[in-house]
């Protein structure tokens, strides 16, 4: 079965992995203070005075994956596949904080959260899903309760996270067009195969 929900689905597996794993290592312990993890548009987050630790992860633009679209099998190169849609995610990991190091510390734990998981198949999207589904770990995503994990995680094959290291220039271009303050920041790349309707 397919969802045009996939990109959601996603993006709600890579927040919620974040989010249990600062749980796991008990980031707020040692910060002092609460951590917000969120899936926004940086300029909807709020900075200055009132700023809060914070990881947000913005998915900023999404592209095709030619690569994963010619080894299907059975498909021409440059012809469609109607089973299957083969994604490039990008997203934007920033980090926000007002104290001394939070940044630094918060941007530090999130990347060696990702390190942990390069690949992700069907049944480990759905294990997160599913506790995404629940109130477990505080951090209980509705939509997904309501459309069901196992349903989510059918209609995605697989995903691949590989980190990015743009250059400065190129994250200056990013974050001008968000029209957003700058803060530390690290792109990532999800490659992703998602079931299409009637595959």
């Amino acid at each position: 079965m397919s969802t045009p929900l996939a990109i959601a689905a996603i993006t709600a597996v890579l927040r919620g992995h974040v989010a249990n794993w600062l749980a796991e290592h008990h980031l707020v312990a040692h910060l002092g203070a609460d951590i917000t993890v969120s899936a926004l548009p940086p300029d909807r987050i709020t900075t200055g005075a009132d700023e809060r630790p914070q990881i947000n992860l913005f998915l900023y633009a999404v592209t095709p994956n030619t690569a994963l679209r010619r080894s299907e099998p059975g498909i021409s190169p440059g012809r469609p596949s109607s089973a299957q849609l083969s994604l490039d995610l990008h997203y934007l990991l920033s980090a926000y904080g007002v104290a001394d190091l939070q940044i630094e510390t918060l941007l530090g734990y999130a990347i060696h959260a990702l390190q942990q998981v390069p690949r992700l198949n069907r049944d480990a999207l759905a294990g997160i899903l599913n506790t995404l589904a629940t109130t477990a770990g505080g951090m209980s995503t509705p939509l997904i309760a309501e459309i069901g994990a196992e349903t989510l995680a059918e209609s995605i094959a697989e995903i691949t996270i590989t980190p990015q290291f743009p250059g400065i220039e190129e994250l200056s271009r990013i974050w001008s067009a968000l029209q957003a303050r700058y803060r530390p920041s690290v792109a990532y790349k999800v490659s992703a195969v998602i079931i299409q309707a009637g595959a």
